[in-house]
């Protein structure tokens, strides 16, 4: 089949599946956002997940040349659609569908007799037949299963991950027939070096996804309960970890901040559903509510060390290193790193942040945060949220003052530098 994929949503999800099927198809990336198409056909991805020249290369080759657009008009020819278009929760953290809903209305005015469209924005499962399927037989006229077909293969972009990236990822996929299923398969084995699992169903494509940051997010749960015990019994949480993961079957997870667009968000999508059918979940929520107050632990540790060490709340410099939700990357949604600076606040201090890895002018609509250009000053506590590469050459010798806290939130500082870790 001569496939014509469209990819709707050019975000850390649809940027790099877009460059990957250009490598051998032909593609039209489409976004809302005129923005972001404009900057990226300057060759320029303000997420980082694509290089300048990685662009430069796939929007210049002859063959199967990728086209981004922000006009729906030139996504009309295509016969594959994939959906990439972000999930989230609101504030009472109930998934909203609505970029969703749109997307797919936007598709089903488009679509034609044996299209093919596929999901990959994460949800709870029977969304993409229960939710979606509805609106694209409303705006196309046309009859599911029989006019057009859906499937469904779960994202597993990891951010900032040059190694796993896109093809090196095994991939789920699922079709809304044995025989859609299959073509959906082999489409994207066509692409995915590491091979894909071919699930029975959308609905367990669909599950598959959302347990997997769900059990994430309750392996850490645990080892945060472990650090607020630990911390009250004077045990360094990171020695005791170290000493049991020498045990072959003891899983290796650490302390810290738990946000981000996955493993804080889609627990809940799943909790969700539960409660639709007549469940309410217990551990997965009790894991998020846990995740969701380490921020405070956290600064209430460092109010008690500040204490210990006679350094005023009211008047003392603090230096955040880092805001984004993880390592080595950009991307500051949903970031805990935030509430954490919002409850250090609350005591007074001058607390400036440095990320070289965010984008200043994001953040500071986002969360109204000026980040700090570069960092020239001394400070009073200084703490490394997050792990970036960046910061472990840091020589703190020059920004701390002589009677200075390092609280080392990631544990990947050496003890020489600081014995302060979660």
């Amino acid at each position: 089949m001569n496939y014509k994929i469209a990819i709707i949503g050019l975000g850390y999800v649809g940027l790099p599946l877009a460059i990957e099927f250009a490598k051998k198809y032909s593609v039209v990336g489409f976004d809302i956002n005129k923005e972001r198409v404009n900057e990226l056909n300057k060759c320029y991805d303000n997420t980082s997940e694509v290089s300048s020249n990685d662009l430069k290369k796939v929007l210049n080759q002859q063959k199967n040349k990728l086209f981004l657009s922000f006009n729906v008009e030139d996504i009309a020819n295509s016969n594959i659609y994939i959906v990439t278009v972000p999930t989230p929760v609101d504030r009472n953290n109930r998934p909203i569908l609505k970029p969703l809903e749109k997307a797919s209305k936007t598709v089903g005015k488009l679509l034609n007799k044996n299209d093919i469209v596929i999901y990959e924005s994460t949800v709870y499962p029977g969304v993409t037949e229960e939710e979606c399927v509805p609106i694209l037989e409303k705006y196309s006229s046309l009859k599911f299963n029989e006019d057009f077909y859906c499937g469904y293969s779960p994202e597993r972009i990891n951010p900032g991950d040059k190694t796993r990236t896109v093809a090196n990822i095994k991939k789920v996929t699922s079709g809304s027939t044995p025989e859609i299923g299959k073509k959906i398969d082999n489409l994207y084995k066509s692409i995915i070096v590491a091979g894909t699992h071919l699930a029975p169903s959308i609905k367990v494509a669909e599950a598959s996804k959302v347990i997997e940051n769900a059990q994430r997010d309750v392996n850490i749960a645990f080892v945060n309960e472990l650090a607020v015990i630990f911390s009250k019994l004077g045990i360094d949480t990171h020695d005791v970890l170290e000493a049991a993961a020498t045990k072959w079957n003891f899983l290796h997870f650490k302390p810290g901040l738990v946000g981000g667009h996955c493993i804080g968000v889609d627990p809940f999508y799943l909790a969700q559903k539960a409660q639709e059918v007549g469940y309410h979940s217990e551990i997965i929520l009790a894991a998020r509510r846990l995740n969701d107050s380490m921020a405070e632990f956290v600064a209430t540790e460092i109010l008690k060390l500040m204490v210990k060490n006679n350094i005023n709340a009211n008047s003392a410099k603090i230096l955040m290193l880092g805001l984004t939700f993880k390592e080595n990357c950009s991307d500051i949604r949903n970031t805990k790193a935030v509430d954490l600076y919002k409850t250090l606040l609350q005591y007074n201090s001058l607390i400036h942040v440095y990320d070289p890895n965010a984008n200043t002018n994001e953040v500071k609509i986002r969360y109204n945060i000026d980040l700090l250009p570069k960092i020239e000053e001394s400070y009073d506590v200084i703490i490394l949220v997050v792990g970036h590469n960046d910061f472990l050459d840091l020589d703190f010798s020059e920004i701390r003052s002589s009677n200075s806290i390092i609280y080392d939130l990631k544990g990947v500082l050496s003890k020489k530098i600081t014995e302060n870790r979660l």
